[in-house]
């Protein structure tokens, strides 16, 4: 999906904020890459959930019936939020960690000594360590790092990379230090050109522009529901060949073909899973009223909204910045949509980030410094001895008058 620059729909704010209890308070929140705020109606589907056909799934009498159509509603909920073909396609986990390591583990009877797999220096470390474990079994992992200049993954590095052993592309579609998007439909051909399958952590893209597993032809693409204005679980969609494919790693008696659940030990949470349908409808409230029923197309323009919302937000903070003497932005310095999301981070010459950070807590503003579990890309930048980055982490709750809020505290803190 491409953002439709034409348009000129304006969020409103006042709609949004009112649907966010916590937005009352007295802090402003732009740590929003590590978890975001939850609307009250995702909430409320908990509670729905919980107190009224909380049984288990799978039998005959009528609260078990409900149960299930509910957790089936999340799954389609999810399903409409990254455009899968095929409901099952999708494997609700507790988190992105772990829903990584357990698909690692069932991928691993695939690969052969001699095989590799590409990594990057750029992603969490959830999305390099399970595959590492692979080289237990003779498996390679090549590295494709950033360039250190311009903290870019080039694609003529890619290339050079691929050969006949590559067997899979592990890459985050936006580094949730850099807050740089990477070209993902792109990168997802050169790897089936070269007869690879592709492997996206989209953890910090899915809280700003709409997912679209289908058009950009992905494999494996996962993330975490709490970073979209959701409960703490995450999701893992699986292409439905590839599933098929994977091995079982529930309970013996499930086959291959028994998708999603030989993927879902224990099973999924089932009131967090029905809570989707809250994050759907929360965000599909956001695209107006255009008069459009299809939920998908209503998706696609409210994150068109907040990708533009947004860039207003990134470019204030962004300017503010680059004017600072002594501040270092670590990542693109544009606001441009196209190419970056709303998760800034810098470093500031004669500073620890940490010392930084604690100063701006003191005007109740949340934002975080440290690697991320990015450690990897920021040891390579070499800025571990200053506790590594202050990073600030904007949605599209966030407003002007917060930002305004921030550059003041750091004014006084720098």
């Amino acid at each position: 999906m491409s953002l439709d620059s034409s348009s000129d729909a304006r969020l409103d704010l006042t709609h949004v904020r009112a649907q966010f209890p916590s937005l009352e308070s007295d802090w402003v929140f732009m740590d929003n890459a590590g978890g975001a705020q939850v609307p009250k109606m995702v909430v409320e589907r908990i509670s729905d959930y919980l107190l009224g056909d909380n049984v288990q799934l799978g039998a005959s009498y009528a609260p078990s019936q409900n149960s299930k159509a509910k957790v089936d509603a999340g799954r389609q909920a999810v399903a409409t939020l990254v455009n899968a073909r095929h409901v099952e396609e999708l494997v609700f986990g507790p988190s992105s960690t772990i829903q990584f390591r357990l698909l690692a583990d069932a991928m691993a009877s695939q690969f052969a000594p001699g095989d590799e797999i590409i990594v990057t220096n750029t992603d969490h470390e959830s999305h390099v360590g399970p595959w590492m474990r692979l080289e237990q079994r003779g498996v390679k992992l090549r590295f494709w790092n950033c360039n250190p200049e311009t903290l870019e993954l080039e694609l003529d590095t890619l290339a050079e990379l691929l050969n006949e052993r590559t067997r899979l592309v592990c890459v985050t579609h936006v580094s949730n230090l850099l807050g740089t998007i990477n070209p993902i439909k792109r990168i997802a051909a050169m790897a089936h050109e070269a007869g690879a399958r592709i492997c996206v952590d989209g953890v910090a893209f899915a809280p700003h522009r709409a997912i679209d597993v289908q058009d950009w032809d992905v494999d494996y693409y996962g993330f975490s529901l709490y970073k979209v204005f959701g409960p703490h679980h995450a999701v893992l969609y699986v292409k439905k060949e590839c599933l098929l494919e994977l091995d079982n790693i529930y309970h013996h008696f499930f086959t291959r073909e028994q998708i999603p659940g030989k993927m879902e030990p224990g099973n999924p949470n089932y009131e967090l899973t029905y809570a989707a349908t809250g994050i759907l409808d929360y965000l599909t409230s956001l695209s107006g009223d255009s008069g459009e029923s299809d939920k998908r197309k209503k998706l696609e323009t409210a994150f068109d909204t907040i990708a533009k919302h947004e860039a207003i937000l990134s470019k204030k903070l962004l300017d503010y910045l680059a004017g600072k003497e002594g501040v270092r932005i670590i990542g693109r310095r544009d606001s441009d949509i196209e190419h970056r999301v709303a998760t800034i981070s810098f470093t500031v010459e004669g500073h620890q980030s940490d010392e930084i950070v604690h100063k701006i807590d003191e005007a109740k503003v949340g934002i975080r410094y440290g690697d991320f579990y990015a450690r990897r890309l920021t040891e390579d930048l070499g800025l571990m001895d200053i506790q590594g980055v202050v990073r600030v982490s904007m949605v599209h709750y966030n407003t002007e008058a917060e930002v305004d809020r921030l550059i003041e505290a750091l004014d006084a803190a720098l």
